[in-house]
């Protein structure tokens, strides 16, 4: 019978170590394993004659010449350090493309960063939601650790305390921290400006070089555009004005994009806007092409992917719409090296994907910005969106109901509102007595606090295990968290931040090399994708 293939060619050179897939159509089971070793090149060949439909053969290169068998193409080498950008990982040292990323209060703790950077992994550290002595004890410890490994820790946005923003960036450039995740700005600021042209100067080819590398983490287009162009040029007046940049530096800066990495952020745990990632990475895409003819830039602003990444499939598809990188958050609160309570990780080892909801959020409570928390397992959604209720509808705590305050005292606060208000009140003014100077004249400034005191107190809680307030625990999290749990199962242990980054990039890539076969025409349905705990490693 004659060949219904083109003339066979057999593609490289033909290395008898090189194993091909006989008859994609009845590949046998071998087939994953061969596609799961993921630095293994393949080749996809079909037998000239029927074959039996037991399944096909695995042949070496040689006898695959001697047979002269059709090739239909070429499985190339896919692991885990190819997965992304190779540019990404040059700019910072890594091995992977892939970042651990920031979780408020410190759940993103010191050793979570450490851990990741021994492993050539990028990690910031969690600095929202601490004070600005804890973040500068813990930013010089990682300093000093961690020289010459990739690391970073957070700038959040934080436009009720913008002093507290400008500090935070003050204390990062001056322990000279390698990289600065910009989350949650709404605009550009001169505090996320001054970390982006801080240091720049020429290189020896005479491109720009920058000493602090800006990861911005955007949800919406016009934001983007924003990191994406150079910085303003009134903020860097104003900075070279107060003598926080040079003059040369500001020169700089007005050539090169205030960031060279933008995480596109889909559906989240935590600051979510909740657009889906498969259409708003395209969007970015096209956007940082469009900027990027613009302004005429030597070089490719880099893309990466965070949002509903939780299993090795959501990996891969990110890289195959076009990531340079990708991110995980929430679900690396599971892990031994997160700051958060064993009673706080069961519950998150329990949830599936619907147990998530959305609840006001405790930094910018006035303005109606909220977050996506588990909703399984906790009171505390429901509690804070009754505060927020009371808020929007009375002018102080005064206008409350008798039975409001009733609820308020018995089953939120745990204590009198004048008992809140001075816990409130010693907190503040250690923080910022600006805000106890505005609740003395507005009295739903001073609800606004007290109603804060929870929300607030709920992820401490969370975070210490307070077991008489376990059922308000606030837990920042979305469906990826579920995903997670049901892919890697109940037997995997306390999952280090490390595995889990190796499990899905590892898995990434072999999902993805099962990709090119069935498109060359391996029809087989594979084997999932296994969690491989460490002790099974």
């Amino acid at each position: 019978m004659s060949s219904p293939y083109a003339t066979p060619t057999l593609p490289g050179a033909r290395d008898a170590h090189e194993l091909y897939l006989r008859d994609p159509d009845v590949v046998g089971g071998d087939a994953a394993e061969l596609l799961d070793d993921t630095g293994r090149r393949l080749v996809v060949v079909a037998d000239t004659e029927p074959v039996p439909a037991a399944g096909g053969t695995l042949v070496p290169a040689a006898a695959a010449v001697a047979g002269d068998l059709p090739v239909l193409g070429v499985v190339e080498p896919c692991g885990p350090d190819t997965l992304g950008s190779a540019a990404f990982r040059r700019a910072h040292g890594v091995r992977l493309s892939y970042v651990v990323g920031e979780m408020a209060r410190g759940i993103a703790s010191a050793e979570m960063v450490t851990a990741a950077a021994r492993a050539g992994i990028l990690s910031f550290f969690g600095t929202g939601g601490l004070s600005l002595a804890r973040v500068e004890r813990t930013v010089a410890e990682l300093a000093g650790q961690l020289d010459g490994l990739p690391w970073g820790a957070n700038l959040l946005h934080n436009p009720g305390e913008p002093e507290l923003e400008e500090a935070t960036a003050a204390l990062l450039l001056e322990h000279r921290v390698p990289a600065v995740s910009a989350s949650a700005f709404m605009g550009l600021t001169p505090a996320v400006v001054r970390c982006a042209a801080a240091g720049l100067h020429r290189g020896p080819d005479g491109r720009v070089q920058r000493a602090t590398k800006i990861l911005a983490k955007v949800s919406r287009p016009e934001v983007a555009r924003l990191f994406l162009a150079p910085a303003p040029e009134k903020i860097l007046r104003k900075l070279v004005a107060a003598g926080q940049l040079s003059a040369a530096e500001a020169e700089l800066a007005a050539l090169v994009p205030v960031a060279e990495d933008i995480t596109v952020e889909g559906d989240s745990g935590g600051h979510t806007d909740g657009r889906p990632l498969l259409a708003l990475l395209p969007r970015m895409i096209a956007l940082r092409d469009e900027v990027t003819r613009q302004y005429g830039y030597d070089r490719r602003v880099r893309l990466g992917a965070a949002g509903g990444l939780g299993t090795p499939e959501a990996v891969a598809a990110a890289f195959a719409l076009g990531a340079d990188y990708v991110l995980t958050g929430s679900i690396n609160q599971l892990t031994p090296e997160a700051d958060l309570s064993a009673a706080a990780k069961t519950l998150l080892a329990a949830a599936d994907i619907a147990d998530f909801t959305t609840a006001p959020a405790a930094d910018m409570f006035e303005i109606g910005a909220r977050v996506q928390v588990l909703k399984k397992g906790s009171r505390f959604w429901a509690r804070a969106q009754w505060l927020y209720d009371r808020y929007t509808a009375h002018s102080g705590l005064d206008e409350l109901s008798p039975a409001d305050t009733k609820k308020l005292e018995t089953e939120i606060f745990g204590a009198t509102v004048d008992e809140i208000w001075a816990r409130t009140r010693d907190f503040w003014q250690d923080r910022d007595p600006k805000q106890l100077t505005r609740a003395e004249r507005d009295r739903k400034h001073r609800m606004a606090l007290c109603f804060r005191w929870y929300l607030g107190m709920s992820t401490r809680w969370a975070t210490e295990g307070e077991t008489e307030r376990r059922g308000d625990f606030q837990l920042w999290c979305g469906p990826a968290m579920g995903a997670f749990n049901r892919w890697a199962g109940p037997d995997i242990g306390a999952p280090g931040v490390v595995e889990i980054a190796e499990n899905l990039m590892r898995g990434a890539a072999a999902l993805t090399r099962r990709d090119a076969a069935v498109r060359l025409g391996v029809d087989r349905v594979f084997p999932p994708v296994r969690y491989r705990a460490a002790s099974a490693v």
